[in-house]
């Protein structure tokens, strides 16, 4: 594959070309929880890409921490992905998934609010200067490369300052999904009730105990590190991986290769789609109309995409529930992919043993 080259601040950067078009095929393509037939679709099927907001490296932003860096060119692409899926999360918290953009049409107020969440300064809640100064609680020094479990860490942390948002963040350790604990997070009492339920179980869903009714659900934001193998990613995961993309509270997923992160948004057959962060691009800032330039907040090329056997075996997954329907839903599903995937794995032992 072709690239170019550019030079910024004494590195060499080394950009992939990414005009490669969608192929001509019959089959679909999954983005967050929608499908595409891309024959008959592909231009709502880019329209939908484009509508993610897009976060790459930015040069001449106002030194992290004072003395800092002024750029993240070479160190902060899993950052940058990092804010793509927390983006993803804050779209449909406020606008639904299905919400649409449009180059050079008025958005939503709520979108704007949104995008100056990550605008690169200091006082914006998400901002490169945030994620990277919080990261130094989690080892990491400013400059440093994240991992995906680090900049799950980072958004936690951080989504407790952040009261218009009002998320409820959860990071799994182990593999380990705890339902009970999430409802406890996200179970918004009523009134009077935080001081005689005690340590209730949970607003719904119980078959034992007193349950205290939720008065609200904190919207969730479910993050799921995993290590799909050791050097390289594991076959026998790649089915239930792309699955996941197919679940309408997917946010996709933060990895990529080593020291190379990309946010994998969807998949096309055993091809992984995805928003790459590796462009500099000059800091935006708010204008006098107290609004963003959104221009370069957007992806208007065809995506890339990768083998998905290529894929690091470090990833995490991201998941919202806005409502707790849909974390039970969510809950539902991924039992239903374990059960196929036992299944599927008692079978081939059943042919193992009768050959």
């Amino acid at each position: 594959m072709e690239s170019v080259m550019s030079k910024y601040e004494n590195q060499i950067i080394i950009f992939p070309d990414y005009l490669e078009e969608f192929p001509d095929t019959d089959e679909l393509v999954w983005i967050l929880g929608k499908q595409h037939l891309l024959k008959t679709e592909k231009s709502k099927l880019l329209s939908d890409i484009s509508a993610r907001l897009w976060f790459t490296y930015r040069r001449k932003f106002s030194p992290i921490g004072g003395t800092g860096p002024s750029s993240d060119a070479g160190w902060g692409c899993m950052l940058r992905c990092g804010q793509m899926m927390l983006a993803q999360a804050l779209i449909c918290r406020h606008l639904g998934r299905d919400w649409n953009w449009e180059r050079q049409k008025e958005q939503p107020k709520e979108y704007q609010r949104i995008l100056q969440c990550f605008l690169d300064r200091k006082d914006c809640c998400y901002s490169i200067h945030q994620m990277a100064q919080m990261g130094v609680g989690e080892g990491k020094s400013i400059g440093e490369w994240f991992g995906p479990n680090t900049v799950a860490q980072v958004i936690k942390k951080l989504a407790l300052f952040d009261e218009w948002n009002s998320l409820a963040v959860y990071v799994s350790m182990d593999n380990t999904v705890v339902i009970e604990d999430i409802k406890k997070m996200c179970c918004v009492l009523p009134v009077g009730a935080a001081d005689t339920a005690g340590d209730f179980l949970t607003a719904s869903n119980q078959s034992k105990g007193t349950s205290v009714p939720c008065s609200a659900w904190k919207p969730l934001l479910l993050i799921v590190p995993l290590r799909l193998g050791i050097n390289q990613i594991n076959p026998v995961y790649v089915e239930a991986f792309k699955e996941c993309f197919k679940m309408p509270q997917s946010l996709g997923a933060l990895g990529g290769k080593p020291n190379n992160a990309y946010y994998f948004i969807g998949f096309l057959g055993d091809e992984l789609i995805f928003l790459d962060p590796h462009t500099t691009q000059t800091f935006v800032d708010i204008e006098e109309s107290g609004l963003v330039d959104d221009q370069t907040f957007h992806c208007l090329q065809s995506p890339q995409r990768m083998s998905i056997l290529n894929l690091d075996p470090s990833v995490a997954l991201g998941f919202f529930c806005k409502e707790e329907k849909d974390f039970d839903n969510w809950c539902s599903l991924v039992q239903k992919l374990q059960e196929e995937e036992t299944k599927m794995k008692t079978n081939l032992s059943d042919v193992e043993n009768s050959t």
